[in-house]
């Protein structure tokens, strides 16, 4: 898959269904983020996988009532970073930029992989961090729910996420985001 075919069939779609979780697709997902460009090359980022269901159980805990659907997931990816150890210059800290970066590229790589990558906001990091064992310094800047695409329902809540995924949401004109030498 090209990376144009990748960025415009990737979609954050909810209803999922369960697939294999190989120590290689793990190393694919890695690798990609793991190419990312970062301030002076620090890298930041740091990711947990989780696909063993004793933890994605626990996992859920830390979830919001309104992402139920993640526990569809078959792997949960915690991604998370501290400021010290990217760039600062003056006011502007970078680790978030670059760990958003990353994560980009592993949401691109997942739809080669043929799955749907997720990222939520709904979470609460304190249970994420004592779940996981990341250290309490850190931040947990998102966590990504995976799976394959869903194609029937098989519950009411399934078939709404369903329904929506049938259209792409609205983008923004390329003229509400793009301007040329000012800002106007």
């Amino acid at each position: 898959m090209d990376i144009n075919t990748a960025i415009k069939s990737r979609r954050a779609y909810r209803a999922l269904d369960p697939v294999e979780i190989t120590e290689d697709m793990i190393l694919t997902l890695g690798a990609a983020a793991k190419l990312a460009p970062s301030c002076f090359n620090n890298q930041p980022w740091r990711f947990v996988f989780v696909y063993e269901k004793e933890t994605l159980t626990a996992l859920w805990d830390a979830l919001s009532p309104a992402n139920g659907w993640v526990k569809d997931a078959s792997l949960i990816v915690a991604v998370f970073s501290r400021a010290d150890m990217d760039c600062r210059i003056n006011e502007r800290e970078y680790y978030l930029f670059d760990t958003g970066i990353a994560t980009g590229f592993m949401i691109l790589q997942a739809e080669e992989l043929n799955l749907v990558m997720h990222p939520i906001a709904g979470y609460n990091p304190d249970i994420v961090k004592n779940t996981l064992g990341i250290p309490g310094d850190m931040n947990v800047i998102t966590l990504l729910a995976a799976g394959k695409h869903a194609e029937t329902a098989g519950t009411p809540e399934r078939e709404k996420y369903l329904e929506k995924d049938r259209t792409r949401p609205e983008r923004k004109t390329i003229e509400e985001i793009l301007f040329r030498n000012r800002f106007e």
